[in-house]
């Protein structure tokens, strides 16, 4: 006898809830997004015990009448698409037809929903995907959505669900990625009868962020530059460079409006921040990424979490540039807000005299070198004139004569002066620890880390020059083979004109294998294959744009760190201004090339609040 048997209906639902009802949360996001569709402009969410006990969902949306309301909760019964054609340009939230009888399956379930015109509504109970009542109901214009003792017929999936704290603030969690997605529209979410928050619906996306994560966090947000391409539009807020955290868990992505989780989008936003963001760290992002839905497949997911891009290429060098663009376009503020003064102030001809007041001490030895011998650290083996590639770079640190000193009432008499003839500019005030430069702009006190600042300096104009003239390169004594995956190999095939712009000298030695006779002359390479892998794994997430310098940056970036101003190195008045000059004009002047923040700015109201002048 056959062991093949068909499962009952009860079963067979029971089973394919378990695809779209995962927990509580997912009753929540499938819910309002059916809301969302229907037009509404206002959702009331209220749980109890984490919503095991109950999830309520209202809306002020379209309803449905007597017909639609029963064929809903019929399986793979949908207003959403028609035909499979329709499945290549999925335009709305919920097309499958599945959460709704999903959800009566596995709870004790009640719908009641009114057109606006209707004289009367409809009321469904559901008890397990089993249909009990069906009756006129008097709610307001709009659905209602009551599921209660979820899982209650389903013990093997109930037991593993987490703790109550755990479910309510994963459903919280939804609410929240609903309410950013979607700010035009209004909610509220009570727990356990206690209002957690009650949104109104906003204009913009600014204000709805300021309602949920407070106006500290949007003041050290950027608005996304946007992109040029008609084809792909990208909007939203991503935090300033230095602004980031450990988990992703403030890494919020939309496509379409759709909450998703994508590697390739959060790949191309960590490129897009580079150097501007530290190791083991993830950048703050409100990202809203909208294009024709036939150039993305959101039929991928049961739970639609995930999309397929048809042109995964442009889209992911279309979220590097628009971040690149945006990090930089921030820098002519900053240039405003901390621009040093033209002329350095001078007393009766005098030069200005060193802000520490110390003419006794001599001018430091290291600091104040001529770092000449970067160029050779960082391209070591290299030719001569490959070696020679980074000389004069440290120029910004030059050594100075001693100054004489004055009485330190004309040292504040010239700051003084200094001040009322820069206004908006910033006027040293003098050095922390040997280590940090504190300064004062229109905005309050700032901050400079020499070490960082120096470090950022270096790094862009050695990556400069080396961009420009060639990325030197030394030559194996023995050409060596290595073999790949059948991936790889078509990986490298497409990129072999940006392996030899980075100093790789790499080309096809038969099916799925190379030779390689030739690496950059700064780094050490003992494995080829091994390096070749890395290579790969690194700049597979990076786009076609990449710099050809990208696989050494991590290099110069070491290199600069060795060789930039220590801690405990003393500059003067005229080579920390210098210093700051030089800051203000590289590209990515807010950090240094390792993510850690270069300027900190502290404002007259944080000032005034530690002192107590202002609540």
């Amino acid at each position: 006898m056959g062991q093949i048997r068909l499962l009952s209906e009860t079963v067979a639902s029971q089973v394919a809830a378990g695809e779209v009802v995962e927990r509580p949360a997912s009753v929540v996001k499938e819910l309002i997004e059916n809301s969302i569709d229907a037009g509404a402009r206002k959702i009331d969410v209220m749980i109890r015990r984490g919503g095991i006990s109950l999830v309520r969902v209202i809306d002020d949306g379209c309803g449905m009448d007597r017909d639609d309301a029963l064929l809903s909760l019929e399986r793979h019964a949908t207003s959403k698409i028609r035909t499979a054609a329709d499945l290549e340009a999925v335009a709305t939230f919920g097309f499958r037809g599945e959460a709704l009888p999903s959800i009566a399956s596995v709870s004790r379930f009640r719908l009641t929903t009114r057109e606006a015109h209707a004289l009367a509504g409809t009321e469904i109970i559901v008890n397990g995907g089993k249909l009990d009542v069906v009756r006129d109901g008097g709610e307001a214009p709009g659905t209602q959505v009551e599921v209660r003792s979820l899982f209650y017929n389903l013990p093997a999936r109930r037991k593993f669900l987490r703790s109550e704290n755990t479910e309510s603030r994963n459903i919280e969690h939804q609410v929240h990625l609903q309410a950013i997605g979607h700010p035009q529209i209004g909610f509220s979410f009570l727990r356990d009868d206690r209002v957690l928050f009650q949104l109104p619906a906003t204009a913009t996306l600014s204000y709805r962020i300021r309602d949920l994560f407070g106006v500290e966090l949007l003041q050290r947000l950027v608005e996304l530059a946007g992109t040029a391409s008609p084809k792909i539009r990208i909007s939203g807020f991503i935090g300033q460079a230095g602004l980031s955290r450990q988990t992703r868990t403030q890494q919020l992505v939309f496509v379409n409006g759709r909450a998703i989780e994508s590697s390739l989008i959060t790949g191309a936003i960590r490129e897009g921040y580079h150097t501007a963001l530290m190791k083991g760290q993830y950048p703050v992002t409100f990202f809203f990424l909208e294009l024709d839905p036939a150039s993305v497949d959101v039929n991928v997911h049961p739970a639609k979490r995930e999309v397929r891009f048809r042109d995964p290429t442009g889209v992911r060098e279309a979220i590097v540039q628009c971040i690149q663009q945006t990090l930089e376009a921030g820098r002519v503020a900053w240039q405003e807000k901390f621009r040093a003064p033209v002329s350095v102030p001078t007393v009766v001809g005098k030069t200005a005299p060193d802000l520490r007041l110390r003419p006794e001490e001599s001018a430091p030895k290291e600091s104040h070198r001529e770092l000449s011998h970067l160029g050779s650290a960082v391209a070591a083996g290299a030719s001569a004139s490959s070696a020679a590639l980074g000389m004069e770079i440290v120029g910004q640190a030059r050594r100075l004569p001693a100054l004489p000193a004055d009485s330190a009432s004309e040292a504040l008499a010239v700051q003084q002066q200094a001040g009322r003839a820069a206004q908006q500019q910033f006027q040293i005030i003098g050095v922390l620890s040997k280590l940090y430069v504190l300064m004062e702009n229109a905005d309050g006190l700032v901050l400079v880390d020499q070490h960082a600042a120096h470090e950022r300096v270096l790094f862009e104009e050695l990556r400069r020059r080396m961009e420009e003239q060639g990325v030197p390169t030394q030559k194996l004594l023995l050409p060596q083979t290595f073999d790949v995956p059948p991936r790889d190999a078509d990986w490298i095939e497409r990129n072999l004109s940006i392996l030899q712009k980075m100093g790789i000298g790499i080309e096809s030695f038969g099916p799925d294998t190379f030779k390689i006779d030739s690496v950059p002359s700064f780094l050490d390479v003992s494995d080829p294959a091994q390096f070749m892998r890395k290579v790969i794994d690194d700049l597979k997430s990076a786009g076609n744009s990449t710099s050809a310098m990208r696989l050494g940056e991590e290099m110069i970036a070491k290199s600069v760190c060795r060789h930039a101003v220590k801690a405990n190195d003393p500059l003067r008045y005229l080579e920390v201004e210098k210093l700051i000059r030089d800051l203000l004009d590289c590209d990515l002047p807010y950090c240094c090339p390792h993510g850690r923040p270069t300027m900190i700015q502290i404002s007259h109201a944080e000032l005034e609040k530690k002192f107590g002048r202002k609540v």
